[in-house]
């Protein structure tokens, strides 16, 4: 593998495209940069996005920093906890009693910050609105759609029709909303059983205020009374927000935002493994006489990305380049192969696929923020793909766009995607199929991961969720990711770090894999 960049890219300095002007003349005009929205009140902490919280449910969009803003003021039943396995929350017994039935029961006193109680019709309604909704990231985690047998108030059933012994992890990402206020679709507003309430809003610029739930049933009361939530797109501006004392906790850090911020005695930086996989997916919605149809097309222009260039020189060591088509910290994930650097084997492979210089050009989408440094690694990718004869264009979306359409199909063509795929789940098994289990009925609601439907693949994962026995259950899951390997679903991936700064007055924030935290485990000193 080469372990130098392509030719006319002289490493980081010049792989440092994404800030410079003729890059931006290359984009087109972008939003107008967000800067700082204010001082702190007294007593807050601040957190400072770099994606827009349109909303505290999480029906549609759960990006991994939302997480800790959704869980502290709606529940689950389960979350997944820092060793990436359940752990109990609003239900304090979730056991599988028959291959098809889990018994499960509600928390004693658990109740909303109304003081209502959490009831089981909640629980049915919940799982009725996550199903209704159309093109829920959540639903293409589940092979179907438990139904709920109640007992007593406290404890009912989960039946399905085929065994899905993960159903404990799956349930950590159904949030519990009083069911008479619950909708088939992101509720904006509402209450919710945890820590916090919201007592302000606006989706529109991404702000919310979050007070202390005085009413909250858990033993661990937040030691925070206000936590402000800010939607701050330009990272300069988070980092420069940060720096001032404006704002307590960013995230979504590049290498060059960390080097700034390393060292000084103000501010402190947490960085674990992630669990999240980062893509430029090919698009599996286009007519079988397209190029990127070929599975052969698809594993050639791989060999155009000098992976190595890009971890070290562009992200700084701040990422792992994938040798898997999911997260190696994920439960049961296998390595199945290695993106190798040969831009002359992509020539030969393209040519034998009657694909010769200049007959084939990409169209790369993506949003700006769905990872950090995303435009200098696009502009990295163009200059590669091009040496390797393939024309490229760029198209970035501003965040809080229509870039959902395009996903789904329905914006726009295109042909690679810049995305990552958050694991809530914590299982390689789990994740697989929310990406790659794709189905001709799922597509027909565009419910797939970028049009990814692979009957082999499908086939693999449904016997996998049907086997009870955990190591025959993990042998199943393994030769679903090497199937899905061979279908060459990328250009490239590679597993980013969770990596956040804070200020040191910030205690008690324990970042974990999934880049979210216990947002009523903080503290703040000084």
């Amino acid at each position: 593998m080469s372990q130098h960049g392509p030719p006319g890219l002289s490493r980081r300095a010049l792989l440092r495209l994404g800030g410079a002007a003729g890059a931006a003349a290359a984009l087109g005009p972008l939003g107008a940069c967000a800067g700082p929205t204010g001082a702190q009140s007294a007593g807050a902490m601040t957190l400072a996005l770099n994606r827009s919280l349109v909303s505290l449910d999480n029906k549609l969009n759960q990006f991994d920093a939302a997480v800790t803003v959704q869980r502290a003021v709606r529940q689950a039943l389960t979350r997944i906890g820092p060793d990436l396995t359940p752990e109990p929350v609003l239900a304090d017994r979730f056991e599988l009693t028959a291959p098809t039935e889990w018994t499960v029961r509600l928390r004693k006193g658990v109740h909303y910050s109304d003081g209502s109680p959490v009831l089981v019709r909640d629980v049915a309604t919940a799982l009725s609105m996550y199903k209704q909704v159309s093109g829920s990231f959540l639903a293409s985690f589940f092979p179907e759609w438990p139904q709920v047998e109640e007992v007593d108030d406290r404890v009912f059933l989960l039946h399905t029709e085929r065994p899905l012994p993960v159903l404990d992890y799956l349930m950590a990402n159904i949030l519990i909303t009083p069911g008479d206020a619950n909708e088939a679709a992101e509720l904006p507003s509402g209450i919710g059983s945890g820590p916090y309430v919201v007592t302000a809003a606006n989706r529109g610029t991404g702000t919310y205020t979050l007070e202390r739930n005085d009413r909250y049933w858990g033993a661990r009361r937040p030691a925070v009374p206000t936590v402000d939530v800010r939607f701050l797109p330009e990272e300069s501006s988070r980092v420069v927000s940060l720096r001032g004392g404006e704002v307590d906790v960013i995230d979504t850090i590049s290498p060059d935002s960390a080097e700034q911020l390393t060292g000084l005695p103000d501010i402190a930086m947490d960085s674990v493994p992630g669990t999240r996989i980062n893509q430029l997916f090919y698009n599996f919605r286009k007519p079988d006489d397209h190029p990127l149809s070929d599975v052969r097309v698809r594993e050639a222009l791989t060999f155009a990305i000098d992976g190595r260039t890009l971890v070290d020189d562009v992200l700084v060591g701040s990422v792992t380049q994938a040798d898997g088509v999911v997260s190696g910290a994920l439960t049961g994930a296998v390595a199945t192969g290695a993106y190798v650097h040969d831009p002359r084997k992509a020539r030969g492979l393209l040519a034998a696929a009657g694909i010769g210089p200049g007959d084939l050009t990409l169209k790369l989408i993506w949003e700006t923020g769905e990872f950090a440094g995303d435009t200098t690694v696009m502009e990295a990718v163009l200059q590669m793909l091009k040496d390797a004869g393939v024309g490229v264009t760029l198209q970035q979306f501003e965040p809080g766009g229509d870039i959902p359409q395009w996903r789904q199909g329905r914006g726009g063509d295109w042909d690679v995607i810049g995305n990552g795929f958050a694991s809530p789940t914590g299982l390689a098994l789990a994740t697989v199929q929310g990406m790659f289990g794709g189905t001709a009925e799922k597509e027909k609601t565009r419910d797939t991961y970028q049009g990814y439907v692979v009957p082999e693949v499908t086939d693999i994962l449904d016997r996998a969720y049907d086997e009870t026995d955990p190591k025959a259950r993990q042998e199943l899951a393994a030769q679903a990711q090497h199937a899905v390997w061979r279908t060459w679903p990328c250009l490239w991936a590679f597993v980013p770090n969770s990596v956040l700064a804070r200020r040191r007055r910030v205690r008690g924030l324990a970042l974990e894999a999934s880049n979210s935290y216990d947002l009523a485990a903080t503290r703040l000193e000084g």
